[in-house]
């Protein structure tokens, strides 16, 4: 017999922990390899996370919502195998960290332990928290002061994030003041009371709904949103589409949709105009090399997610229509993976999808631009022949586009959506599909 450690997997190049939403299996238990074992929830996903080994369930060291950091031991799995893992050797003690009176201030240091830090505030911060506090200077007192969105009042990366966007002009004081902080300035919590009669339907949000009206306060707290907006001529990728929809569906085992056409058109544009892909850190502009083009999929619940289509403009029409369709199917069945909604540098939403001609989409942070594709119309139009001008019909759409105004003024981004248009307009009818 040996004992396998089951640990908390990394589920992402930006993830550092981990909440266990359920435990499908108890002590005592006996598991086949890749028998599910816990459902995990990230700021990103939910995961079901397989067993690796056959064996039987002898310690479990986290209950149902603990916030688990990537390569803690989660259970104990004893296995008919050689010993292929061993335990870690139990820690002794943990150093005792000061707590800082309401009028003095503490600079986090990254020799104080997390398990001291949690014990003595009363809170939890994860190792990705932390190391922002740290290299950020805060004390232990603002660190403290942080309204966190997770369970529990956990503080999340974006919690300290809004935090640290708001410290130039916060002053923290006392503990009065930092409750009233808390609830205000830093969360931005509105204080508006609701008028709640009888017969009203109360509904309290999921998990992902607030994530989702988290990121949406936020982006529109840090960027200065600006939106143009211009109507294309899609008559050509529409009668196109049309004439090779159903070769191509028997040949690559997908439908065609407009969306890998709006994608090929946008990663070229953004190849033309580079600073739209990018970020903002600071004061600094980060230019992303890899164009990694975001989807966003309505969910049979009602909810939101975006996955991230990597180095977009290396794919071909038939490589970008396979994968596009993927995605928003794992994204519908929530299969996606943390690294499949991570690491986009551009979006696109498509409102098209329920008959709305445009609208003034809010930006994926941290992303700067973020294009709204409206549905296809068919409408009169006037059109310039040699012989004069007539009226045909033609099928419009309009684009919007949102950007950042902190790095994408009206002129970059006037011409990084005339561009997109031009792509699609000039949209060659005798390609192959």
């Amino acid at each position: 017999m040996s004992r396998f450690e089951l640990k908390m997997p990394k589920l992402g190049e930006s993830v550092q922990e981990a909440t266990i939403t359920k435990w499908m299996v108890g002590v005592g238990n006996n598991v086949e390899e890749d028998d599910n074992l816990l459902e995990i929830a990230t700021d990103k996903v939910d995961s079901e996370l397989p067993s690796p080994v056959e064996g039987k369930i002898i310690e479990i060291r986290y209950p149902v919502n603990s916030l688990v950091p990537v390569g803690e031991v989660i259970a104990i799995i004893e296995t008919n195998e050689g010993e292929n893992s061993k335990p870690e050797p139990e820690k002794k003690g943990t150093e005792k960290l000061p707590v800082a009176p309401a009028s003095e201030t503490i600079t986090l240091n990254l020799d104080n332990s997390l398990d001291a830090l949690n014990k003595e505030t009363g809170k939890f911060f994860s190792p990705l928290v932390k190391n922002i506090a740290q290299k950020e200077n805060l004390t232990l007192e603002e660190l403290t002061s942080i309204s966190g969105s997770g369970r529990e009042g956990r503080v999340s990366k974006n919690d300290i994030l809004g935090y640290l966007q708001n410290r130039g002009s916060i002053k923290i004081t006392n503990t009065t003041e930092k409750s009233n902080l808390s609830s205000t300035a830093i969360s931005e919590k509105p204080l508006v009371a609701v008028n709640i009669l009888p017969g009203d339907e109360i509904i309290e949000m999921d998990r992902m709904r607030k994530l989702i009206a988290q990121y949406m306060v936020n982006s529109v707290r840090v960027s200065p949103h600006v939106t143009t907006m211009v109507e294309v001529d899609m008559t050509n990728v529409v009668l196109w589409r049309n004439r090779v929809k159903d070769s191509f569906e028997k040949r690559e085992k997908t439908k065609l949709t407009f969306m890998p056409i709006f994608a090929e058109a946008v990663a070229k544009a953004l190849r033309d105009y580079p600073m739209v892909n990018s970020q903002v850190d600071g004061e600094r502009i980060v230019l992303k090399k890899a164009i990694n083009v975001g989807l966003a999929v309505a969910l049979p619940s009602g909810n939101l997610i975006v996955p991230v289509i990597k180095n977009t403009d290396k794919l071909n029409l038939s490589g970008l229509a396979n994968e596009i369709n993927r995605m928003a199917e794992a994204a519908r069945n929530n299969k996606l993976t943390p690294d499949e909604i991570s690491g986009g540098t551009f979006t696109i939403t498509n409102f098209g999808s329920f008959k709305n001609v445009m609208g003034t989409p809010i930006i994926n942070q941290p992303e700067v631009a973020i294009l709204a594709t409206g549905s296809i119309e068919k409408k009169p139009a006037v059109i310039e022949t040699p012989t004069g001008d007539m009226i045909a019909i033609r099928h419009k759409m309009f684009l919007s586009l949102s950007y950042d105004h902190r790095v994408v003024d009206g002129m970059l981004g006037g011409m990084f959506l005339r561009k997109i248009a031009d792509y699609l307009e000039g949209f060659d009818t005798k390609r192959e599909a």
